[in-house]
């Protein structure tokens, strides 16, 4: 599988997307052109929730996506996940992480781009940076400048994703900044046609390249 760190980087919400409609959900977003799709569950036990990472996983790699678990460091190594994405708590351990685990890692950095540098030197293979706009997901969130995005673009080697209040009527100003995917909860999976919604933020990221 070729791995394309760009485009629409969709992320399940325990809420949004619960076990009994998941799949169905996933997979209108991938047939719409989701190229990474993420799965941040907050609130089961790792082993309620194996089958469902491989058969996610299965569902990625049908449609030649990217499947990525969020924080579960030892449940990516030990399912060979394609992708693992870990936020503050784990950013002393990255170096470690990186040793065991042999996937895409990603690395949330908020808005900070010193941080985002130590990340790839360590190892990380893209940096997320945000919330760019207020987020219903994350209603705490600071609210980071899009100018980190340039910066980012400038300093680092590794591809950028952008996260937070980002909606198919706002994402072209971060795409426009240089962000290389843009990661969507809440416009995705609140939409009556997650697959048309998918489609047309694969028609901003084609417009602006």
């Amino acid at each position: 599988m070729s791995i394309n760190l760009n485009g629409l980087y969709v992320i399940s919400d325990d809420n949004l997307t619960p076990k009994n409609t998941i799949l169905t959900q996933i997979e209108e977003a991938l047939k719409g052109g989701a190229t990474i799709i993420q799965l941040r569950d907050k609130i089961s036990q790792d082993k309620e929730i194996e089958e469902l990472i491989l058969n996610l996983q299965e569902l990625c790699r049908k449609y030649n996506a990217l499947f990525v678990l969020n924080d579960r460091v030892k449940l990516a190594i030990k399912l060979n996940c394609d992708g693992l994405h870990v936020g503050r708590s784990d950013h002393h351990r990255v170096e470690e992480i990186r040793k065991e685990y042999k996937g895409i890692l990603g690395v949330s950095c908020y808005g900070d781009l010193q941080l985002a540098k130590s990340m790839e030197d360590k190892g990380a293979n893209y940096v997320a940076f945000g919330s760019f706009f207020p987020s219903s997901t994350k209603p705490n969130a600071a609210v980071v400048n899009k100018e980190v995005i340039k910066e980012a673009k400038e300093k680092l080697s590794i591809p950028v994703c952008v996260i937070g209040g980002i909606t198919s009527k706002n994402a072209n100003i971060l795409i426009n900044e240089g962000a290389n995917m843009v990661a969507v909860i809440s416009d995705i999976f609140k939409s009556k046609d997650i697959k048309q919604k998918c489609i047309e933020y694969n028609n901003i990221f084609k417009g602006k390249k």
